[in-house]
This record gives C-alpha cells, structure tokens and sequence, in this order.
C-alpha cells in the first residue's frame, strides 16, 4: 500500500523538474535573458554531453550479467509492435511518415524512468522494482535512444539529399541506348534512388559514428562489462568529472524545455487535438501493447505490473532534447513531458490499483 511518505517522495522528486522548467520558461518569455541561437546551444550542450554521459553512468551502473530477460524482450517487443501499428497508421492517414512514426515511437514507448520511475515502482513494489527499472532504463540506454538518433539523423539526411549525380544519369542513357523512353527513364529513376539512399546511409553512419552518445554507449557496456566481472572500479577522479556532468543532465533538459515552451505563443504548442492523441499514445497504447507482449511472454505477478506500470509512465525528457536538436516534431514532444509529468501520479495509481483487483 502506498503511504502519504510514499507520495511524498515522488512529489519531493518531481517538483525541482517543475522548478528547473519554470525558471527557463520565465527567464525566455518576461525576462528575455536567452536569444533563440543561445536556447539551441543549451540544448545542444544536453544533447552532446550530458545525456550521452548519463548514458554512460546508467549503462555502466548496471549488472549486464543478471538482466530479466524475459522483462528485456517484452520491452523489445512493446517497440516492435509499436513501430509496425505506428508505420501502419501512418500509411493510412498519409500524416507525415518517418517523422510521425519518430514522433509517436517516443511518446509510446520512452516512459521517465530515471525521475519518476524509480521512487513510483519503488512505493508500489519495493526495492526489486528499482533493479527491474534500472534494466529497462539500460536497454532505453543502449538501444533505443540510438535508434531514435538513427531514425533523427535518416530523416534530416535524406530532407536535404540532392539528386542524383549527372555522370549517373549520361550513364544509364548511353547504357539503355536504344531502348523506349519508359525504361530509360524507370532505370534512371531506380538508379537514382539506389544511389541517394546508399549516399544518405553512408552519411548518416559518418554522424553516428561521431555522435556522443554511441561512444558512450559502447563505453558503458565495455566498463560495465569489466566492472561485474572483475569488480574493478573507475578512479574518483573520472567517477565524480562524470558525475557532475551527468547528474545535471535531466535537470539541464528539463531547462531547455522551458525556454523551448517559453519561446512559443501557446505552453501547449501543438494543438488540442494533437495533445490528445499524445497523451492517449503515451497512458493507452503503451501500457497496451506492454501487457500484450508481458502476458505472451509468461509475465505475471509482480513483474507484470512493474512492466506496465512502468510504460505508463509520463513521457520521457530525452526524446525531446534530441527532437529539439533535429526540429522534428519538438511541439509535439514538449506538450507529452508537460502534461505527462502533471498527470503522472494520478495515472500511475490508477493503474496500480486496477493491477491489484
């Protein structure tokens, strides 16, 4: 049973968010203290440093050689299932595409877990909820949040691919000499979009290759990796210089935030009806499909309802700051951590209770 202590905890964990998120909010929207170039370099100094070096700290923190790996693939699964209903959706309604899948993948399926999760499951599960927590936030960590850079970078490369090369085109004229002018111009057409997307694939390696956060990713798990096997540490000096970057890092995103929130005419930027959707997506669709692929899987008991009580979670922060750096959606995003950390408490308790009949 949860206490008012209990309670306690999780408000006493949400509100300096609110506090970091409000100051930024005034600071842009009364006071005027940050032009828009210098609000894009915060963001970019979160999405650059901070976030990949929490990475790093959570990755690392966490024992590789005892995951629940049936806790694991079901959360493998939530984001399979929702990136094929997402993909379908999408074709359906002809809203967008990749972008909207991008948009509605980290709505569904990206829950707080670093803020909120942790003293939430803890007060309705105890402290094993905080280690089962800890795992889906390695998995996020490890490979999810690349994913979401990978479908970012793709989107942003293949926006500003150009056509097809000149020497590309004279060759297929010269090679279907001859030929009727349909095929010529299908062989063109196939020979051009093969060439663009293996050009915008080969960009989009380049960037990820010098992203952050993939070199801390592959740091984490190499030092985790050491670290449970061997029980080595890092040095104090190298532990605490990513600790205080790190540490910062959630409360620097929820800054950014703001200012973003604080630069546009409405706090709720993307609309009504699309505020709506957001938040269906978030509390419905992702616990949905969560249960789903718990029950298949042969969840049950406690560990059944940390999962779905974990992806009904609010939105998570670090989907924004990198929809933020790549402009795809922000509005969106921003409107899913405003009202998700709002409604947070009370949706969680809805469904622990429901869980519990």
């Amino acid at each position: 049973m949860i206490s008012l202590s209990d309670v306690y905890h999780v408000v006493a964990a949400t509100v300096p968010l609110y506090v970091a998120m409000m100051l930024a909010y005034i600071s842009v929207k009364w006071w005027k203290f940050f032009t828009a170039e210098q609000c894009s370099g915060i963001n970019k100094f979160v999405a650059k440093f901070s976030i990949p070096l929490l990475s790093f700290q959570v990755i690392s923190e966490n024992n590789l050689y005892k995951m629940n790996r049936q806790l694991i693939l079901a959360d493998f699964l939530q984001k399979i299932l929702a990136i094929i209903l997402l993909g379908a959706v999408t074709k359906i309604t002809s809203r967008g595409g990749l972008n909207w899948i991008i948009t509605g993948l980290s709505l569904s399926t990206m829950p707080n877990t670093l803020i909120l999760g942790l003293p939430v499951l803890k007060a309705m599960y105890g402290s094993e909820a905080d280690v089962l927590l800890a795992q889906i936030v390695v998995l996020q960590s490890i490979l999810w949040y690349n994913i979401l850079l990978f479908l970012f970078e793709f989107t942003t490369t293949k926006a500003a691919s150009l056509a097809p090369a000149s020497e590309a085109t004279a060759e297929i004229e010269i090679t279907h000499e001859g030929r009727p002018k349909e095929e010529i111009e299908e062989a063109r057409d196939r020979n051009g979009r093969s060439l663009r997307t293996k050009s915008i694939l080969l960009t989009v390696a380049r960037k990820l290759i010098i992203n952050p956060n993939t070199h801390a990713t592959i740091l984490g798990l190499i030092w985790a990796s050491i670290r449970f096997r061997w029980g080595v540490k890092l040095p104090e000096v190298i532990d605490r210089s990513i600790s205080i970057l790190s540490t910062g890092g959630l409360g620097m995103a929820m800054f950014s935030l703001g200012l973003f929130m604080g630069s546009r005419t409405s706090i709720i930027a993307c609309g009504t009806k699309m505020t709506l959707v957001a938040m269906g997506m978030k509390f419905l669709v992702g616990p949905a499909l969560m249960a789903a692929c718990s029950l298949a899987l042969g969840l049950r008991g406690k560990l059944l309802r940390v999962a779905i009580v974990q992806a009904a979670l609010p939105q998570g922060i670090v989907p924004f700051v990198f929809s933020k750096e790549y402009n795809i959606h922000p509005d969106v995003l921003s409107t899913g951590v405003l009202l998700g950390l709002l409604i947070a408490l009370p949706v969680a308790l809805a469904y622990y209770y429901l869980l519990s009949l």
